[in-house]
């Protein structure tokens, strides 16, 4: 699997690794459990992404939680045909890697 051309990498990733650092850091707006993965009373319109997403394609465009948020919680001068996104940097269905879940993604490093 690949991630996505948006997704933000470790320094010591290479542009190939599917690892997705951005992905791993997105949380639930209410901070409790990671992108996607909401417990608290937003889990009913969090745990499903679609439209225009942040980079790491977990969360909606304009509502990043990873250290990324504020440079990708702006609004692009130039978008993409989703509205939300740079134009180079699209990240919602119109995008050629746009189906794209960081949800499928394995996580080896914590299971046996």
């Amino acid at each position: 699997m690949t991630a996505p051309t948006t997704c933000c990498r470790s320094s010591n990733n290479n542009a190939s690794s599917a690892e997705c650092v951005c992905a791993k850091q997105a949380t639930c707006s209410c901070g409790k459990q990671s992108a996607l993965h909401c417990s608290c009373s937003a889990a009913a319109t969090e745990n499903t992404v679609a439209g225009p997403r942040c980079s790491c394609r977990a969360r909606p465009a304009g509502q990043c939680t990873c250290e990324r948020a504020a440079s990708e919680n702006v609004t692009p001068e130039k978008a993409c045909a989703c509205g939300s996104r740079p134009a180079d940097a699209c990240t919602c269905e119109k995008a050629a890697d746009g189906g794209f879940n960081p949800e499928n993604e394995i996580d080896f490093t914590t299971k046996k």
